[in-house]
C-alpha cells in the first residue's frame, strides 16, 4: 500500500541515495569554496557579495546534477542544493569539511554500486 504522505519519500530510497552528492557537485563545492573564500579573504571581505552569488549559482548547478545525473526527487535535490548554497555563502573554507567529503564518498559508492533493476 502506497505512503498516504506525498511528501514523503519513497520506500525504495536508500541511505546513500539520501544523504549522497554526486561526486562531480563535491569536487565542484570543493573547487568553488576554495576559490571563493580566498578571494574573500584576500580582498578583506569586500568581495563577500561574489561568495553569495557563488553559493547561488553552485545552488542551481547542485540542484540539476543531482535531478539528473544522481537521481534525486526535486525535494531531495533541492535540500541538497540549498545546503550546499549555503555552506558555499559562508565565508569559512570548507577543504576540510567531513559533511562536503562524506556526501561526495556516498556519491562515489552510489555510482560504483551495479544498479538494480526494477523488477515490476
Amino acid at each position: 500500500m502506497p505512503s498516504a504522505d506525498p511528501a514523503a519519500p519513497p520506500a525504495h530510497q536508500g541511505f546513500l541515495q539520501s544523504f549522497g552528492l554526486d561526486v562531480r557537485v563535491a569536487a565542484l563545492v570543493l573547487i568553488v569554496d576554495n576559490l571563493v573564500f580566498t578571494a574573500t579573504f584576500l580582498s578583506g571581505g569586500l568581495l563577500l557579495g561574489v561568495e553569495l552569488l557563488a553559493g547561488a549559482i553552485l545552488a542551481l548547478i547542485t540542484y540539476k546534477i543531482q535531478r539528473h545525473w544522481y537521481g534525486d526527487g526535486h525535494n531531495s535535490a533541492l535540500i541538497k542544493a540549498l545546503v550546499v548554497g549555503l555552506l558555499t555563502a559562508i565565508p569559512v573554507p570548507l577543504t576540510t569539511s567531513l559533511p562536503v567529503g562524506t556526501a561526495g564518498f556516498l556519491g562515489l559508492v552510489h555510482m560504483l554500486l551495479p544498479k538494480r533493476q526494477n523488477k515490476s
